[in-house]
């Protein structure tokens, strides 16, 4: 079994970081939360006990500070980087210098730091589209965008580094849904959640597009499992992990039909054609992970969420929407 005690977590300030943080303390686990922190560190004000966690706040680009902070650590999870396509083309630059110019320093410090363990937050978006009705890790990969693109060539620097004595496991996510303390609601089943609540229609593109989700509980999951398996069973390992592959026209039924409101489903068309059906089979052969929570459960905690007043202007604060932030922050 794994003799991990700390762990660097690279955008732990983001919609799963902030979730995964406080659910490594909980474990026992001592944690190193670096991020830039543009949405703030209030996303860690939930946290009672604080004594194991350290906040590392700066640039993933700056080597040095990883240099000074990694050293001590078991294992990397790395989560930070400019997610999806659309905040990637908004300056393609500055992405490609956090998602792949980044990455590469990234990985030799830690191996250089002694840490043990690298886990990698890739994307099923490496894929690209597939004619196969079930999208499984032994497919070619066919990026069509930078951002999958570069993705795919971090998978393939950290196995290219990987050794007796660091391990690396790549995970590539399907679509995360659910609340989190930094909440995102610019995905597929938060997205429709907030407008079906807030604006009582949902507009849905298309609709016949196939989205691959998972649960953010879920999500936080794989990674505190990942820290817990044997080394020779994930080393260079590659695994996808969603749970519920729908059409978006079908979530946005679920929506309506969970939270038994009265809400308008318009459909408007699309040049959006990406679909995909991501099979998760392998890690719940080889390892025995199993996702535990639905797109039902995401709408409902959204839902209580709402009715606390825990995410306040939802449909005009630009924290919850990634792109809409980084144009007002000018972020470079």
């Amino acid at each position: 079994m794994s003799d991990v005690k700390t762990v660097f977590v690279t955008g732990a300030g983001g919609y799963v970081g902030s979730l995964l943080v406080p659910a490594l303390l909980k474990e026992g686990y001592k944690v190193r939360a670096h991020d830039i922190y543009w949405y703030g560190k209030d996303v860690f004000d939930g946290i009672e006990d604080k004594s194991n966690l350290t906040v590392v706040e700066g640039d993933l680009r700056d080597a040095d500070l990883l240099k000074e902070s990694i050293p001590g650590s078991d294992a990397v999870i790395h989560l930070a980087c400019i997610s999806n396509d659309p905040s990637y083309e908004l300056d393609p630059d500055l992405a490609k210098s956090i998602n792949y110019d980044a990455f590469l320093p990234l990985v030799d410090v830690a191996k250089d730091a002694g840490v043990k363990r690298f886990i990698y937050a890739s994307s099923s978006s490496v894929y690209g589209i597939k004619d196969e009705p079930e999208v499984t890790e032994d497919l070619p990969l066919e990026p069509l965008t930078d951002y999958s693109k570069y993705k795919a060539m971090c998978e393939e620097y950290l196995n290219a580094a990987a050794s007796d004595e660091f391990i690396a496991t790549t995970i590539r996510p399907s679509t995360v849904c659910g609340y989190s303390p930094r909440l995102r609601l610019d995905l597929t089943v938060n997205i429709l959640t907030n407008h079906a609540i807030n604006n009582g229609k949902i507009t849905v593109f298309g609709g016949q597009q196939k989205r691959p989700n998972l649960h953010i509980k879920d999500m936080v999951d794989v990674y505190l499992f990942m820290l817990k398996q044997d080394a020779d069973k994930i080393q260079k390992k590659i695994y996808n992990v969603g749970y519920e592959n729908f059409k978006v026209m079908e979530i946005a039924e679920k929506v309506k039909a969970t939270l038994g409101s009265d809400v308008d489903i318009v459909v408007t068309p699309t040049d959006d054609n990406r679909s995909y059906h991501v099979n998760s089979d392998k890690i719940k052969n080889e390892l025995g992970f199993v996702p535990k929570h639905t797109i039902e459960d995401a709408i409902l905690e959204l839902k209580d969420a709402f009715d606390k007043g825990l995410i306040p202007d939802s449909m005009s604060d630009v924290k919850y929407f990634n792109i809409k932030l980084m144009q007002e922050m000018n972020a470079k």
